[in-house]
């Protein structure tokens, strides 16, 4: 890990005793409770979240294979193993493996790493995408035809939820717009930041490039909407598998009366946690950011959130681990090698961007 990211890591973990050093006598948190909460919940929801996670993984290689098919056609579910692993690595090593699954896959196929990164870019903007329609749809859908009451701080979040869904069109119109003109609009950001910095706007219209690179990867409506529906069906399993695990706990009436649209809130904490993912101390701090979380926005006890947020970053995160390790004892691929090579070759890659000819 990079010197950054122990310093940062450092701040992260002095934060959080000190948050608990002065507030050690505020939260009673009672043990007995927490361990009685994880006894009486309900496994077999448990277990349903953990197939809901692993089908997504599923739906992930496939939409991965469909992503690149112009480049090189490959068997639908032949990249699974690529995402396994992938994902193995960032719920082990942090953030900084976020390349292992583009890299693995240009290792597995041949084809140039940038090709594969710009496939892990237009991945990740469908991802945003469908997750803010999903969370915007079933929370503005609560908010118009659900009883009042329904959701906390509904009005805030019924202007949040317009808000996302403006958000996901204008997203939606800009990728259009890079997909028909993305010579003229990288050239466009070029000029508007190369105002302020000439390194700034030179990147900038790199960025763009290579967003329509990626882009190039779906050619016709057909290929969008395939894409698009994918990740969609995704999306929606993995709320499904946050609802599941929530009302899983059901000695607590908050959690296990739990509704789609209340578990949105949720999904959208944790995956603003995620973002910033940290080895080891990460796993930590999103066990906080969630549980604090519930606790606020429902009203539950610190000792049933808790072990719901430590079962949830089990579940969606963690669970993989077992599985990507096993696999890549298979295929004979060391995790922490691999992150560190992915990781070489994108700093290898940016670094080649086009220098200013001034």
């Amino acid at each position: 890990m990079k010197k950054k990211q122990w310093i940062l890591a450092l701040v992260v973990l002095v934060a959080l005793a000190a948050l608990f050093y002065f507030g050690r006598d505020r939260i009673h948190f009672n043990f007995g409770t927490f361990r009685a909460q994880l006894a009486l919940a309900n496994w077999g929801s448990i277990g349903i979240g953990l197939a809901c996670i692993y089908l997504g993984y599923v739906i992930r290689a496939v939409r991965w294979a469909l992503l690149m098919k112009h480049n090189k056609k490959v068997p639908l579910f032949s990249l699974l193993g690529t995402q396994v692993i992938g994902f193995t690595a960032v719920a082990l090593i942090g953030r900084v493996a976020d390349l292992v699954r583009p890299y693995l896959v240009a290792k597995r196929t041949g084809l140039e790493l940038s090709s594969q990164i710009a496939v892990y870019i237009v991945e990740r903007l469908f991802d945003a995408g469908s997750m803010a329609f999903i969370f915007s749809s079933v929370i503005l859908w609560a908010a118009w035809f659900g009883a009042p009451g329904t959701l906390p701080h509904q009005e805030a979040l019924k202007k949040g939820a317009l808000f996302g869904l403006a958000a996901t069109l204008a997203g939606a119109l800009f990728l259009v717009a890079i997909r028909i003109a993305g010579g003229v609009v990288a050239g466009f950001f070029e000029r508007a930041f190369g105002l302020v910095s000439k390194k700034l706007g030179i990147a900038a219209g790199h960025k763009i490039r290579t967003f329509q690179s990626g882009l190039d990867t779906m050619r016709s409506f057909s290929e969008f909407g395939a894409v698009a529906g994918l990740s969609l069906v995704m999306w929606l399993v993995i709320s499904i598998a946050y609802l599941e695990v929530m009302r899983a706990f059901v000695a607590s009436p908050e959690l296990g009366s739990m509704t789609l649209a209340k578990s949105m809130l949720l999904l959208a904490v944790s995956g603003g946690a995620s973002v910033f993912q940290l080895p080891i101390l990460g796993w930590f701090t999103q066990i906080a950011v969630v549980a604090a979380a519930m606790v606020s926005f429902y009203g539950a006890s610190p000792e049933a959130s808790t072990g719901c947020a430590a079962t949830l970053l089990l579940v969606t995160f963690l669970g993989i681990a077992p599985v990507g390790l096993i696999w890549a004892r298979f295929e004979h691929v060391s995790i922490r090698k691999i992150a560190s090579e992915s990781e070489h070759a994108g700093e290898k890659l940016g670094g080649d961007q086009p220098k200013s000819s001034a």
